[in-house]
């Protein structure tokens, strides 16, 4: 079966990551799953921002878990990468879309940070307001440890970067490699979850292991590219 799209920070090669405008153009077109990064803010609201720092995606800077939502909304975060000048985007906002368009969410909370394990509890709290097919993805195995004893119900990702074990925590519903860890293994990717892969010779890869989500910065160009690669009779 061809792995799932996902839009990694939205359609990210083309539209300022963790934007509104980023993941809507990943909607239209086509990709299965949205992807985001999570990190509260001094007053307590999730925010999707990757880094520490506002400093590379807007027109301020300071450290996210320092600031306010109010703090935060002052600054531009879209025309940095050629957008549109945007909003800090909430993940109750970006919940919001998905949970409009049927689609997947899968959220990665940052670490190690300020909060610790606030982050999670504040997940697990968010998702209980929204109608959505969630995904939970961490690093850290202390973290995804942490929400699954939360949120039982709703599936996990342990994401791997340097090493790639070979057994995985009961918690972990999925393992996450990197795409590099996938190249390096050749008799694994089965069923796993994998990032980044825009090049069509990774994306090609995951398709021939097995994998089961694909993070993509350009999910337009990766399901072109996994389209190109079936045969009619395959599915």
């Amino acid at each position: 079966m061809s792995p799932e799209v996902v839009a990694h920070r939205g359609a990210s090669t083309r539209r300022p990551e963790h934007t509104l405008a980023a993941y809507e153009l990943a909607l239209r077109e086509g990709a299965d799953g949205l992807e985001c990064d999570v990190r509260l803010t001094k007053d307590g609201h999730l925010v999707c921002v990757h880094d520490r720092t506002i400093d590379r995606t807007s027109s301020g800077s300071g450290v996210v878990s320092e600031l306010t939502l109010d703090e935060l909304r002052r600054y531009d975060f879209g025309s940095w990468h050629g957008g549109e000048p945007a909003e800090v985007l909430t993940l109750d906002a970006l919940l919001g879309l998905a949970s409009d368009h049927g689609t997947r969410v899968f959220i990665e909370t940052k670490h190690p940070v300020r909060y610790r394990g606030e982050v999670e509890r504040a997940l697990a709290e968010q998702l209980g307001g929204h109608r959505v097919d969630a995904v939970m993805m961490s690093f850290s195995v202390f973290a995804v440890h942490r929400f699954k004893q939360l949120r039982p119900d709703v599936p996990t990702v342990l994401l791997y970067d340097r090493l790639w074990p070979r057994t995985r925590p009961r918690f972990a519903d999925y393992a996450g490699p990197g795409v590099q860890l996938l190249r390096r293994h050749p008799d694994r990717g089965q069923g796993v979850y994998t990032w980044t892969a825009d090049d069509p010779a990774d994306v090609a890869l995951c398709r021939e292991r097995g994998v089961r989500f694909l993070a993509t910065n350009n999910p337009g160009a990766t399901r072109a590219h996994l389209a190109a690669n079936l045969t009619p009779d395959q599915p």
